[in-house]
């Protein structure tokens, strides 16, 4: 099986290693680089020094800055590891059959579309879906077992997803449901975010658990209000990227909140971080949909309002304990 994969970042370049690792399989995996430089370096060191440290490349993975040259052998699955930010002229510049599947997370900036929607209106008839679910790019490069979901309507293209990657210490699962897996892998972000405040101010494992769960309350009903399906939120996208993100010492977005507990500003933070925390840029796209909805969402939008600057750590647990008692 051929396979494009378009991102070299630490998650790209993850998968690549991931799908070109199993001796019984021969995958070709073309993967590529935006930076010449970097594609370069890459190619002549076998190794992502600076998303993947320390990771070889396997032999059957070959690198490119030309993106051309990368889809040029007709890939059997082409794969999006870009930020959501680039996901649009990405989907604008396909034109081969092949299909699509991307790994961002998160709601577009200034559109709030999500990614299926953004396909639909830059892409359209393209086969086209997301794979999700808890997963850290060095865990899964290193070859540790981990779980993913596959989310489209088009049978086809799952097929080629399981097969592409289900394999080996990695298993991936199917779903029908692209806008609950996608509200998911938005959503948990920014509740990940609010519990990093939450630890960083040691409010303690009972507020950890509370946090959680009513914040898989929030993603929910957002979703179900966009018309995904409540069942997704129990799966791998929904509770299980959910739990990691929040808890994770790799998680970025948690490391946000951790800092901003710790008095830190957002500049600083991000500078510090050097990498995309994608809940800082989906916070607020997150609260729009909610409230042109009438979805309540008062976690997300009290990170919201911590990242703008608005409330500090301590108002935003303030605002939450104070609200009204409610039945769950």
């Amino acid at each position: 099986m051929r396979l494009a994969i378009l991102g070299a970042g630490a998650w790209g370049s993850a998968l690549a290693v991931a799908a070109a690792s199993w001796p019984e399989v021969r995958h070709e995996v073309c993967l590529w680089a935006r930076d010449p430089a970097q594609a370069a370096a890459m190619q002549a060191t076998r190794e992502n020094a600076r998303y993947l440290p320390g990771v070889p490349l396997p032999a059957r993975v070959s690198v490119t800055a030309d993106l051309a040259q990368a889809l040029a052998a007709g890939p059997d699955l082409c794969v999006l590891a870009t930020p959501m930010a680039a996901l649009r002229g990405m989907l604008a510049g396909l034109h081969g059959p092949a299909p699509v599947l991307w790994l961002c997370k998160g709601f577009e900036a200034g559109s709030g579309l999500l990614g299926h929607e953004i396909a639909a209106a830059t892409a359209p008839g393209l086969a086209c879906g997301i794979l999700s679910g808890p997963s850290f790019a060095q865990e899964v490069a290193a070859g540790l077992p981990a779980a993913l979901v596959v989310a489209s309507p088009d049978a086809r293209l799952r097929e080629r997803a399981v097969e592409a990657f289900h394999r080996g210490a990695l298993r991936i699962y199917s779903s029908t449901d692209p806008i609950g897996v996608e509200v998911g892998g938005a959503v948990k972000n920014v509740l990940a975010i609010a519990t990093g405040v939450c630890d960083g101010l040691q409010l303690g494992l009972n507020a950890r658990a509370a946090l959680i769960t009513r914040g898989l309350a929030e993603m929910t009903r957002l979703g179900v209000a966009l018309g995904a399906r409540t069942d997704t939120f129990a799966g791998l996208a929904g509770l299980g990227d959910l739990v990691l993100t929040a808890t994770g010492d790799l998680s970025r977005n948690r490391r946000v909140g951790l800092l901003l507990a710790e008095g830190l500003d957002l500049p600083g933070i991000l500078q510090r971080l050097g990498h995309v925390a994608e809940g800082v840029y989906s916070a607020a796209t997150v609260v729009q949909r909610a409230q042109a909805l009438g979805v309540e969402m008062p976690i997300a939008q009290g990170v919201h309002a911590l990242l703008q600057g608005q409330v500090d750590a301590r108002q935003l647990v303030e605002l939450l304990m104070r609200r009204e008692a409610r039945a769950e």
